[in-house]
């Protein structure tokens, strides 16, 4: 997450849409006050102890509600980055795999074994991108919602609309495992489409 009291706006970062690269672009236009959460590439907490114990930077709108009030969250621009539930699911099983060397047997047998267990399913890599992003009525309760799959023209857009200066994306946090190719298999597909129902029905995505 990105809290900009400076140029009020909100960044939740959905885990594995790119965000790194996302945060690369806004980080120079952040005022003093301003406060990032993140873990991967050196640890930035959060001033909220209510957040910043939470130790990773994908915080939801429902946590921030909790800490701030839903005014003063409506009062700024909030945006994320999604990306299709099931190459999301596929990118996730490729970086949790990445210190696995039996991934590489069997990625499929893998990413299935992984999913069929409630602890892998529970992770916040792992669950369904719009619990980062409703409110308590289950509704989208944020500003703009980009895309994984044009991510250069939503953030062009999005550094737009907060008078930043255009950035060429930068590759960043790249998976170099070969990700599973799940859709081999139309019975885990369908699994995985149940699992994902709400990301398909609210951010526009076609079941595979």
């Amino acid at each position: 997450m990105i809290f900009s009291s400076s140029k009020k706006f909100i960044f939740f970062a959905v885990p594995k849409t790119g965000t790194h690269a996302v945060r690369e672009a806004i980080r120079p236009s952040l005022g003093k006050d301003d406060w990032e959460q993140q873990a991967l590439t050196g640890v930035m907490l959060s001033p909220v102890p209510q957040l910043a114990k939470i130790g990773h930077g994908h915080i939801s709108y429902q946590q921030l509600a909790e800490v701030l009030t839903n005014e003063h969250i409506g009062s700024y621009f909030s945006f994320a980055v999604v990306r299709h539930p099931i190459d999301r699911f596929m990118s996730v099983c490729a970086f949790l795999a990445r210190t696995d060397p039996s991934y590489n047997d069997n990625p499929v047998a893998w990413s299935q074994s992984a999913f069929q267990r409630a602890r892998f399913r529970e992770r916040i890599l792992v669950r369904p991108q719009v619990e980062m992003l409703t409110d308590d009525t289950g509704d989208i309760a944020i500003s703009f919602i980009g895309r994984y799959e044009t991510l250069q023209e939503d953030l062009n857009h999005i550094l737009q609309r907060l008078d930043v200066p255009a950035a060429e994306l930068a590759r960043r946090n790249v998976t170099h495992n070969q990700k599973p190719i799940l859709r081999t298999d139309p019975g885990f597909i369908r699994d995985l489409n149940d699992f994902y129902a709400d990301d398909f029905r609210l951010l526009g995505y076609s079941q595979n």
